[in-house]
């Protein structure tokens, strides 16, 4: 066998011996290797001969006077593999003028900047621009649009936080109407519950569900979803829970709108003994918590007059600052053992949440002596909602903090709650969770600044048990990545986050799961123009 090839390395031509055997054998130093092995490893090698020769003349093709063979190979086939640097083709001058600082002064009253791509590009190709102008027209045009977006990012913020924040005219409308009727309707006036279902009140046998609220039109469809999804709807008890301004239209309501064969109780806090009696440490301590917060970083003005932060942190500071986390309805949960001493075990619910499913099950689970049923926070498909845990909550650069807890330890939602009250009675609970209150009222909310979750988490620590997502689905009120599928298969969805379902900035396709129970029709629901969407 033969082997000839071409000087210029383009053809390899094969000749067969004559009188001599392919598969003869020689002997290779210590080891034996056929004519048909030294064949395709001499072929290996032309070809590889051949591509290095090829890479080379590209190379010098490019300008690429000082790469050498074998580092044009190794630039072709991989850095990482040879150890070569790819060097950057652009210019060193543009590096150099996009990392100067510019001020926002600079850019103020510029009628010279181009305003969008095309007007970039239309600039660049008419005036022939070197490197140098052309780094300085494009780093004028992005901060100038940086400026512009981050300006926008929280204006729109603002705007979120003074709509989550106020009143709605439509509630405000349904308080005074509802307010009226109570003086002026007999109907409008009566006992809840009627006098022979007060024993129901205290009886462990029915299923007791607790709503803290001061909003009406909330509290009827978290009674009504709760009411209408019910197996047993005449084993069910709901105490609401207002404050003294809201008693009247919130009894008014219930009065003329019955959930019969369901039992509905509503209370002003000043009706409870307990809370009448002495000092009661929520509100001590909400009232230290409002005098904190007027001064809080100066304010919403000081907070968007910030140049220097970005917009989500503005954002944050701007939501800690929304009364609904010094309300009352949201701390009194923390005194249920006091306030329903006859009974066992309660469901506590928030007013932005739906039921929709039987909660009976609930009365089921075994808590294995803890003292809270709750929802973890830290494991689910949806990585943007079920993603908290305690870092998310508590500033774990503050040693009081770093010192106790575990930052990586996984967090549990309020919203919907199992409650074992029995057990909550042999713990200090509601104690820690004033003491770590006033922990962060004196540290100037740098322990947390938003709500009673913090504190909760701290409270209940290591009295945590764990109930299935199924009964809690979370982050309705925050984004709206929750597919409608997933919403209705949920036993409880919680509108939690600013896009309440009652205002205005709730997101369209999740707002209808809470809407479809409210009657339209009624007349107080009419005369307030409260609608659908």
């Amino acid at each position: 066998m033969q082997l000839h090839i071409s000087p210029s390395l383009r053809h390899v031509t094969v000749f067969p011996g004559k009188g001599v055997r392919e598969f003869i054998k020689v002997k290779v130093g210590s080891r034996r290797v056929s004519y048909r092995m030294l064949f395709y490893s001499l072929l290996f090698f032309t070809f590889l001969l051949r591509f290095v020769f090829v890479m080379t003349a590209v190379d010098s093709i490019d300008g690429e006077s000082k790469c050498s063979t074998i580092g044009c190979l190794g630039k072709r086939l991989g850095p990482k593999i040879l150890g070569r640097r790819i060097e950057s083709n652009v210019p060193e001058v543009i590096y150099q003028v996009l990392e100067e600082p510019i001020s926002k002064d600079e850019l103020q009253g510029r009628s010279d900047i181009p305003q969008t791509l095309e007007e970039f590009m239309a600039e660049i190709k008419d005036g022939n621009l070197d490197a140098r102008s052309f780094a300085v027209k494009l780093r004028e045009m992005v901060t100038l649009l940086e400026q512009r977006t981050r300006t926008a990012k929280i204006q729109e913020y603002l705007y979120r936080h003074v709509a989550s924040s106020s009143i709605p005219k439509q509630l405000h409308c349904l308080a005074l109407r509802l307010a009226n009727e109570h003086t002026t309707n007999a109907a409008a006036r009566l006992q809840l519950p009627s006098a022979e279902l007060v024993p129901a009140l205290v009886d462990s046998s029915y299923f007791h569900f607790v709503l803290a609220s001061d909003n009406v039109l909330a509290a009827s469809v978290v009674a009504t979803s709760l009411v209408r999804n019910s197996l047993r709807p005449h084993k069910v008890v709901l105490h609401i829970i207002t404050d003294r301004k809201t008693y009247y239209p919130m009894q008014a309501w219930f009065s003329l709108h019955p959930l019969s064969p369901a039992i509905i109780e509503v209370k002003a806090l000043h009706h409870f003994d307990w809370f009448t009696k002495g000092k009661v440490p929520v509100l001590e301590a909400m009232e230290k918590d409002q005098k904190v917060r007027s001064q809080f970083r100066g304010g919403s003005s000081a907070i968007v007059a910030n140049d220097t932060e970005k917009p989500y942190v503005i954002a944050a500071k701007l939501q800690a600052l929304s009364p609904k986390y010094n309300s009352v309805m949201n701390h009194i949960r923390i005194h249920l053992p006091e306030l329903f001493p006859s009974l066992n075990k309660v469901v506590f619910l928030d007013d932005d949440i739906v039921v929709q499913t039987d909660l009976s099950p609930l009365w089921d689970i075994d808590m294995d002596g803890k003292v809270n049923g709750a929802v973890e926070t830290c494991r689910g498909e949806d990585k943007f909602v079920m993603s908290k845990r305690l870092k998310s909550y508590l500033n774990f650069s503050h040693p009081l903090i770093s010192d106790n807890f575990d930052p990586n330890e996984c967090a549990w939602a309020y919203g919907m709650n199992i409650f074992d009250l029995e057990a909550w009675r042999k713990t200090n609970i509601s104690v820690t969770y004033h003491h770590w209150v006033e922990q962060n009222l004196k540290s100037d909310l740098s322990l947390w600044q938003l709500g009673t979750l913090p504190p909760g988490l701290i409270a209940f620590h290591g009295h945590v048990h764990v109930i299935d997502p199924f009964w809690h689905m979370l982050g309705l009120g925050y984004q709206d990545n929750t597919t409608i599928v997933d919403a209705e298969n949920a036993g409880v969805i919680h509108f939690n986050g600013r896009a309440k379902p009652w205002l205005d900035i709730a997101f369209p396709k999740l707002r209808p799961l809470w809407a479809k129970y409210i009657d339209f029709s009624d007349k107080f629901i009419k005369s307030c123009h409260i609608r659908a969407s």
